[in-house]
């Protein structure tokens, strides 16, 4: 028998992304602390993506929990969430007809054994060159605002990028071929046939 699964992260992109695998889990957003002065782009989304996995493992004994950080990486500048609209524009003007990286921290915590993971995936996203005004459109919409670089693949932001090299989930916020190698090791197989449509409940 699984231990019970437990998703901390409030993010409606991650747990679509979670849910379509059929695995049962449930959601337990860990609203901890996310200040951090980390040396890398590498090493801040690891942290905080464990930061928030122990926070919510503390109120589940005996689960498995899955926390994750994503952030958007240019030249070696974390693009986290916009504050403003001008905020936002000024993100966009740097990405436009340019790459990035899209950097996702997975962390997993055994709350009963105390067995953990930690690892990251990296998505290379080339978003297309823009007009000043298709840049104005794109941030009026409000899109951008909340999301980390300022865009949103599942929403408009899908006409804004080019291609996207690397796992496609990873940029809708949880990538799902690097979470399934992990959850092997604490005993959960998403392939198994008895996995395999089970509802979810968040």
């Amino acid at each position: 028998m699984t231990k019970p699964i437990v998703l901390a992260s409030a993010s409606p992109g991650r747990y679509e992304v979670l849910r379509r695998t059929g695995i049962p889990f449930t959601v337990d957003p860990s609203d901890c602390d996310e200040s951090l002065d980390a040396a890398t782009p590498e090493e801040h989304v690891m942290t905080l993506a464990m930061r928030k996995a122990l926070a919510v493992a503390s109120r589940h004994p005996d689960s498995i929990i899955i926390g994750a950080d994503s952030v958007v990486e240019l030249d070696g500048d974390i693009l986290g969430k916009p504050g403003s609209s001008a905020d936002a524009r000024r993100m966009l003007g740097r990405l436009a007809g340019r790459s990035h990286r899209l950097l996702t921290g997975v962390a997993i915590v055994d709350s009963g054994s105390g067995k953990t993971y930690q690892g990251i995936e990296a998505t290379l996203v080339h978003i297309r060159a823009l007009t000043e005004e298709q840049l104005d459109d794109y941030v009026a919409s409000g899109e951008p605002m909340g999301k980390a670089g300022s865009y949103e693949l599942q929403g408009l932001g899908a006409a804004i990028i080019d291609r996207i090299e690397g796992d496609f989930a990873n940029v809708v916020g949880l990538p799902i071929a690097h979470l399934a190698r992990a959850l092997e090791g604490f005993g959960v197989r998403m392939l198994e046939s008895d996995l395999n449509g089970a509802e979810t409940d968040g």
